[in-house]
């Protein structure tokens, strides 16, 4: 754990929650202190993060806690004044749609009857079987061009200096909303898990889109859920250099390990992968601090 002194996980599923969660705030903030990390982003499907990490920060000076947004439906999906509001509020990081997402939703229901669903996907059929609806949320208009509403975002984003993440979107939205992103003054772009199956991106792409400024994500539980064969996942690491890399967990689940103990095991995997100490601080570390501005 010392190689990861003052490092960040930027994708953390805390509690509390509308989905169980392993562990709160309160015990995530006392293990960042313990180990030395630097702070954690306080991710959610459903809620701004942005009080919460406050509080967190007041409690244990030691974790800078981050606030996050995630544009589904229940904020509103692409919503301007969410937005707004949550950077207001102090929130750093943007996530754009996650279980809310088309593409999403159309690789989960698949028509797979033996297909095991996410936990949130338990909770849209309960929703849809109350009559409550929880509407798919797009950034492309019937034209394929982005909505007014995301190049609003996108204007919040570089006025605010918020961090953009991807999330689940396909791949020629992303495409799109990173190359006016980077047209907008938006500096800080988060690929969310490059090698996850529903967001795969190859080598070749990824490298386009660290040709606009973006970072790519690679996420603990892809690999330790067999998601992905962890030689992908390294290969891909290898050919965009540490620069262009950093490294989270997106842990929180009840069945699985501490976001800490996920960090240090991807450390792990790399160092044994020939990866250098200093690289690794690059990808854990100082990547991090670059988006966050510290």
């Amino acid at each position: 754990m010392k190689l990861l002194e003052g490092a960040y996980d930027l994708h953390v599923h805390s509690a509390p929650d509308v989905l169980p969660r392993l562990m709160d705030d309160l015990e995530m903030g006392e293990r960042i202190t313990a180990c030395k990390m630097g702070g954690y982003a306080i991710k959610s499907h459903y809620f701004c993060t942005a009080e919460r990490a406050q509080l967190i920060r007041q409690l244990y000076p030691d974790c800078d806690a981050v606030g996050t947004v995630t544009l589904n439906s229940a904020v509103g999906g692409i919503n301007p004044t969410a937005v707004e509001m949550a950077g207001r509020a102090g929130a750093k990081l943007v996530w754009f749609p996650t279980c809310d997402n088309t593409h999403e939703r159309k690789h989960v229901f698949n028509g797979d009857p033996n297909k095991k669903l996410p936990y949130w996907a338990q909770i849209l059929i309960e929703m849809d079987k109350e009559g409550i609806s929880a509407p798919t949320v797009d950034i492309l208009d019937e034209q394929g061009h982005l909505t007014e509403d995301t190049i609003s975002v996108l204007d919040i984003l570089a006025k605010q200096n918020m961090i953009l993440a991807t999330s689940h979107l396909s791949h020629e939205e992303t495409f799109a909303l990173v190359k006016e992103a980077h047209t907008r003054g938006v500096k800080n772009i988060i690929i969310t898990h490059v090698d996850f199956p529903t967001t795969f991106y190859a080598i070749e792409e990824q490298l386009e889109l660290a040709g606009y400024g973006a970072v790519m994500e690679h996420c603990y539980t892809t690999w330790a859920t067999g998601k992905v064969d962890i030689a992908t996942s390294i290969a891909q690491i290898k050919a965009l250099g540490p620069e262009r890399v950093i490294i989270a967990t997106d842990l929180g689940q009840k069945q699985s390990i501490y976001p800490d103990q996920g960090m240090e095991a991807y450390a792990q995997k790399l160092l044994e992968a020939g990866i250098s100490e200093e690289a690794v601080r690059q990808m854990c570390v100082y990547n991090q601090r670059m988006l966050l501005g510290k």
